[in-house]
């Protein structure tokens, strides 16, 4: 063996070497996060109730439901609903959890929604259909969600289906199970049936709220590679999920003791466990959620970089994104730098609204919002921009300023809405529901059935005063510019119906 032969055996075998040390470190690393979260989890979290633990048979599954149409669909959720119901119904002796959570049919929050009807998939459909979309809601929410902005669609002649996606509407426990492919194969048959049901030369729409916008959109971008399915016209997003924080990731890991039956054990499958006093979203949040979650927008931003790499991108439906610059669920830059700095064809359009800039609170704004901003005007090529702002420092009042892709000057319109008193910004809870939503609105009388909306509760105390935190309630749940929404939508239905072959009369031209 020569001495070149030999400082390769010994290269490699020292290569192998570190190669095993740092398996052995990243192996103790996992041990420690596990460990560590197993006992915060254990020792700190509160004590999980029946609906943290209680699951469900018969919720859709991809494996076991792939043959479903949207009909057989309904079917199981309706009998998944009433199996809810009657598991429910064996809570009564739980005490004040069950007294006033969302599960007792004679408490508040029932009342408040009027049953929560809107906690499963429903339908809005006019005499003559223009149009056809499905709409998807976001992670822990419901279909409720996306009722304001399905209502302005059927208004305007569409057809609206509001899916709701496995593991949402009965338990938060069900979400320790659901699967992203259980929602894929959901919203894959939904959109069929929506399609099917939609005429030739219509307006076909999807859409969705955070994880919903991420899985419709996704959609959008199998559509270009798959004939069997058809593509939308336009895909509308409201505050979506495209890029999450690196701790996501942890997700994947710190869980992985929960599989050990051991009672004591099932409170690691939570990151939070909270009263569940909203009726159409689970407050508790599991860690399986976030992993799917998590999965969901690898799987988007896969695909968008296969398709701006395959020369497709510029296939994709026009993309329509309201979004406010401040989001603490899933953050803004992801909208602005991961898909719509890559879109091209210049018929895109994303919608920023801005923080309250008025010269009041100047001093005390994070300057991470203006720079999202700054970025979006800066490296606009591919999509008009509108930024929702103050008109000026001094007063209340907003003005929308359009960037259009071609390099125009600016162009600003002043509005006839402005900052409500005491509100600093929107968010990603706020943005699809009106400012006098029964359920969430912020405006003062909000509320159904004697019962004030949760948007509108602005308490103060000390800490440790209610079982839930107090910061939780100063959050804008609901949109005080809604009606900028609602009109933009009545301006993107009103051209596509104007379109040449768009429908007359929900008639299809001959």
């Amino acid at each position: 063996m020569n001495r070149l032969t030999g400082f390769a055996i010994a290269a490699t075998r020292r290569l192998l070497r570190q190669a095993r040390q740092l398996l052995v470190l990243l192996a103790g690393a996992c041990l420690v996060l596990v460990s560590g979260y197993t006992l915060y989890a254990v020792n700190m979290l509160p004590d999980l109730q029946p609906w943290h633990t209680e699951r469900l048979s018969g919720e859709f599954s991809a494996i076991t439901d792939r043959t479903l149409d949207f009909a057989g669909y309904q079917k199981l959720e309706a009998e998944l609903f009433a199996r809810a119901a009657e598991t429910a119904r064996g809570w009564t002796g739980q005490g004040e959890a069950f007294q006033y959570s969302r599960y007792n049919p004679d408490g508040n929050s029932q009342r408040l929604a009027a049953g929560s009807p809107y906690n499963r998939s429903f339908r809005l459909s006019p005499a003559r259909p223009l149009g056809g979309a499905l709409l998807v809601h976001g992670l822990t929410d419901s279909p409720y969600s996306m009722k304001a902005l399905a209502e302005a669609l059927h208004s305007r002649g569409f057809e609206v289906t509001v899916l709701r996606l496995p593991g949402h509407g009965t338990f938060p426990s069900m979400l320790t199970e659901v699967r992203y492919r259980d929602w894929v194969a959901a919203v894959r048959l939904a959109v069929a049936d929506v399609a099917k049901r939609t005429g030739t030369g219509q307006p076909f729409y999807v859409g969705g709220y955070s994880t919903g916008a991420t899985l419709t959109l996704t959609y959008a971008l199998d559509a270009l590679v798959d004939p069997g399915l058809r593509r939308p016209d336009r895909v509308l997003l409201m505050s979506p999920a495209i890029e999450l924080t690196p701790v996501a990731a942890l997700a994947n890991i710190i869980d992985v003791l929960s599989i050990v039956p051991v009672p004591v054990l099932e409170k690691v499958r939570w990151q939070d466990v909270l009263p569940e006093y909203d009726p159409y979203k689970f407050n508790s949040f599991p860690v399986n959620a976030a992993r799917q979650v998590n999965r969901a927008t690898k799987e988007l931003d896969a695909a968008l970089l296969d398709a701006e790499e395959a020369g497709r991108i510029g296939q994709l439906p026009t993309v329509v994104t309201w979004q406010s610059v401040v989001d603490s669920t899933v953050g803004s830059a992801g909208t602005v730098d991961r898909l719509y700095a890559h879109l091209t064809g210049g018929k895109h359009r994303l919608v920023i609204f801005d923080v309250n800039r008025s010269r009041m609170l100047s001093s005390v704004q994070r300057p991470a919002a203006r720079a999202v901003i700054g970025r979006a005007i800066a490296d606009n090529h591919g999509y008009t921009l509108e930024i929702v702002a103050n008109a000026s420092e001094d007063g209340p009042g907003l003005a929308l300023t359009r960037y259009s892709p071609d390099g125009a000057p600016p162009a600003t319109e002043l509005l006839d809405i402005e900052w409500p008193p005491g509100v600093v910004s929107l968010g990603h809870v706020s943005l699809p529901f009106p400012p006098d939503d029964p359920v969430y609105g912020f405006l003062p009388g909000s509320g159904h059935d004697g019962v004030p909306s949760i948007g509108s509760l602005l308490l103060r105390g000390e800490s440790g005063a209610l079982t839930i935190s107090l910061g939780s309630l100063t959050r804008l749940r609901s949109n005080p510019f809604w009606s900028l929404i609602d009109r933009q939508l009545g301006e993107i239905v009103a051209a596509d119906l104007a379109a040449p072959g768009a429908p007359v009369d929900g008639r299809s031209p001959q």
